[in-house]
């Protein structure tokens, strides 16, 4: 009788020291997020540093290896990084501008070709269709955005956030790359130890993936944003290069770079070109490019280390923008993976457990 008690004093204390765990980390977690959305408006250059010090930490790492100090490898990857980035812009906003400025001044012919093309349909359905229905108010659209634009880059906190992204962001990139390796072994440190084994193997679990995905993906999208802006303005294609890279960038979402920037470009090569070789050009062009990214970049540079369902991918993007706009939509796919690595862990215990096979514990 004395034995039984006794053990059932210790489950006692075994389930309120799991309740106080739980309970620990549940207030850890509001803590975290609450302090997350209260700071949003200042947190995105440091988001942003933290993105570039995750992608070259395999860097400064292999330059290390190679006997070279910390601080200069970090120093040296960073300036080649910021250098490369800074030649890329000179290097194609110009084009965009350029061609930025062609498409607004393209706008009223495409809303005229449109319009011809609604009235011919109408025309056929007896007038069943209201071609004013679909009337497209390009001019009033290029207004509208163009003042919505001057104001945004006119206010003085458009004019501090930009100036606190380009010279907080290198800042912040420069001291978490240099002491990356540091805080991932204090971090380590502070985990209790009796799941100290079971913290390790699920932040690495979680590392793979966002490797997976920061480095993979991202790689993945500037490959497609040169390959579609590269082979449509080959083919012709007027704002290829707006297109491609819009196209390419956004190859993050499941099919919606494709499908965006195909139905994009065929409708812009439809209006342009008068043989239809040209248009069926254009339609191959991102149909290899699918062919590549499904079949090439996608296997070489992410595998299946990230395994998010394309429904959940849409469904973080979409929640992330409602509830912190760009800098949402920036962290929605890297909390996704992680939630997700998460979750199966969560899944694993549950399976494991007495509640889901029928055992019971009672003695």
């Amino acid at each position: 009788m004395t034995e039984l008690k006794e053990i059932k004093i210790k489950a006692g204390l075994l389930s309120m020291i799991r309740l106080n765990s739980t309970l620990f980390w549940l207030l850890v977690a509001i803590i975290m997020a609450l302090s997350f959305y209260f700071l949003r408006t200042i947190l995105l250059p440091f988001v942003i540093g933290i993105a570039i010090a995750y992608f070259l930490d395999p860097v400064v790492d292999k330059l290390e290896e190679r006997n070279w100090n910390r601080s200069l490898a970090t120093l040296f990857t960073l300036f080649v990084f910021l250098a490369l980035v800074i030649f890329l812009v000179f290097l194609l906003v110009p084009v965009l501008a350029n061609q930025l400025k062609n498409f607004a001044q393209f706008l009223p012919i495409v809303k005229a070709k449109l319009q011809l093309i609604i009235d011919a349909i109408a025309g056929i359905l007896n007038n069943k269709v209201d071609a004013k229905i679909l009337d497209i108010p390009a001019s009033g659209l290029v207004k509208w955005s163009t003042k919505m634009l001057s104001g945004v880059i006119d206010g003085g906190a458009a004019i501090a956030d930009l100036l606190s992204l380009l010279l907080i962001t290198p800042l912040v990139a420069f001291y978490l790359l240099r002491d990356w390796d540091l805080i991932v072994k204090k971090v380590y440190d502070w985990f209790p130890i009796r799941h100290k084994d079971t913290l390790r193997e699920q932040l690495n679990e979680i590392d793979k993936t966002l490797a997976a995905f920061v480095r993979g993906q991202g790689t993945v999208c500037l490959i497609l944003a040169s390959y579609y802006a590269i082979t449509l303005t080959v083919a012709g294609l007027e704002f290829g290069v707006i297109i491609g890279v819009f196209a390419g960038l956004i190859s993050f979402i499941p099919f919606v770079g494709a499908i965006f920037g195909g139905l994009l470009s065929i409708g812009l090569a439809y209006l342009q070109f008068e043989v239809w070789t040209n248009i069926i050009i254009i339609a191959g062009i991102f149909m290899l490019g699918q062919i590549l990214e499904g079949y090439i970049l996608t296997p070489k540079f992410i595998g299946e280390a990230v395994g998010l369902h394309p429904v959940w991918v849409i469904f973080s993007l979409l929640a992330g923008g409602a509830l912190f706009g760009f800098l949402g939509v920036l962290l929605a796919l890297p909390m996704a993976a992680i939630v997700g690595v998460l979750f199966r862990f969560c899944i694993d215990c549950y399976k494991t457990s007495s509640y889901y096979n029928g055992s019971s514990e009672e003695n």
